[in-house]
């Protein structure tokens, strides 16, 4: 990926058919171990080592993959085992990995545990061997008895994990688990309105997405309301002219100036997913539209009509700056764009 691109820099593919979610550069960041979190240009920087969120990440998009076939089967074992080494005795979860595989903490950022919870509750129903589906269970079973956070965005990402689960098969601690989280979010959005927090700030769709997913795994339509009225709210916020203008990395509240920069592509992928699920719910084809619109954000539907994701390489830029690309490709930005391809593909 280059500035000097001309079809990167017109942002070719902000229109028209969607290109596939290519994992050539997933490749390229993959060993044995693990994915690496950062990367120069394309080239991975191991000096900075793994962290449980990129591969919890990353097998969410392996186990999403239509047509499961080797390759797909090699990265998800690479992902699960990682998650799986991951665990304390305490039915937590390290986050931080050297690159020679040695843990540098002692347990993970609340978030990371909401992640690692999200990706065993996907690999619990898409894994794509039986053992994987067996042991992502298994592991999503004894940490969701011991989770607990006051934040808000670690609540989200173990709800969706536990919604997934629960999605194939009942279990007393995983429904549980979902009732508390999913809680937390409910009595935050009932305490604020219209939205939970003074600030907007990162990966913002996934406490509405939460809620939509919470409330139809149990059977609660007053929460499924809630989250598609505080999704509605989000998209008109996040939407400039035709397209979307997402949240910068510094957050935003009402009366400061937008757009505002630098967006990540997590606030994409998060905001395709929500609009997704809320178009599985509702039928309503605006979510089908904001679901795609989300998507084409990567391809140049955004505040520089200047494309992020690489459709050759499969890899995708760090950030939208103001009047620049971060060109760097790592981990994150590069499993958000692959998942907001895929869920506008399969809505």
């Amino acid at each position: 990926m280059s500035l000097a691109d001309p079809a990167l820099e017109a942002g070719v593919g902000a229109t028209g058919e969607l290109p596939r979610a290519g994992f050539d550069h997933l490749h390229r960041m993959t060993t044995p171990l693990g994915i690496w979190e950062h990367a120069a240009f394309t080239t991975p920087r191991t000096e900075h080592g793994f962290c449980t969120d990129d591969n919890a990440r990353a097998l969410i998009v392996v186990c999403r993959a239509s047509g499961a076939d080797a390759t797909t089967s090699r990265l998800a074992t690479i992902y699960l085992r990682f998650l799986l080494a991951a665990a304390t005795t305490d039915g937590r979860f390290h986050n931080r990995r050297h690159a020679d595989g040695r843990w540098l903490d002692r347990t993970g950022s609340d978030d990371s545990q909401g992640r690692a919870l999200w990706a065993l509750g996907v690999g619990s129903r898409l894994g794509p061997e039986p053992w994987m589906r067996a042991r992502s269970s298994e592991r999503l079973r004894v940490a969701a008895e011991r989770f607990a956070s006051p934040h808000l965005r670690a609540n989200a990402f173990a709800a969706i994990g536990a919604s997934e689960f629960l999605t194939a098969q009942r279990d007393r601690d995983v429904e549980a688990l979902l009732r508390r989280t999913s809680s937390v979010i409910t009595r935050a959005f009932a305490a604020r309105s219209p939205w939970p927090e003074t600030r907007l700030t990162y990966d913002n769709a996934r406490l509405p997405e939460a809620l939509l997913a919470a409330g139809v795994a149990l059977h609660d339509n007053a929460m499924v309301e809630l989250g598609l009225d505080r999704l509605r709210w989000l998209v008109a916020v996040e939407t400039r002219d035709t397209h979307f203008s997402f949240t910068p990395v510094g957050g935003w509240a009402e009366g400061e100036p937008r757009p505002g920069f630098d967006q990540q592509p997590v606030e994409a992928a998060a905001m395709a997913d929500a609009c997704a699920r809320a178009w599985r719910i509702t039928g309503e084809r605006s979510w089908l539209e904001h679901t795609q619109r989300a998507a084409r954000w990567f391809l140049g539907d955004n505040d520089l009509a200047r494309a992020l994701y690489d459709p050759v390489t499969g890899g995708c830029a760090d950030g939208l700056g103001e009047g620049h690309i971060n060109l760097n490709n790592g981990a994150e930005s590069t499993l958000a764009a692959l998942s907001a391809l895929q869920t506008a593909s399969s809505a």
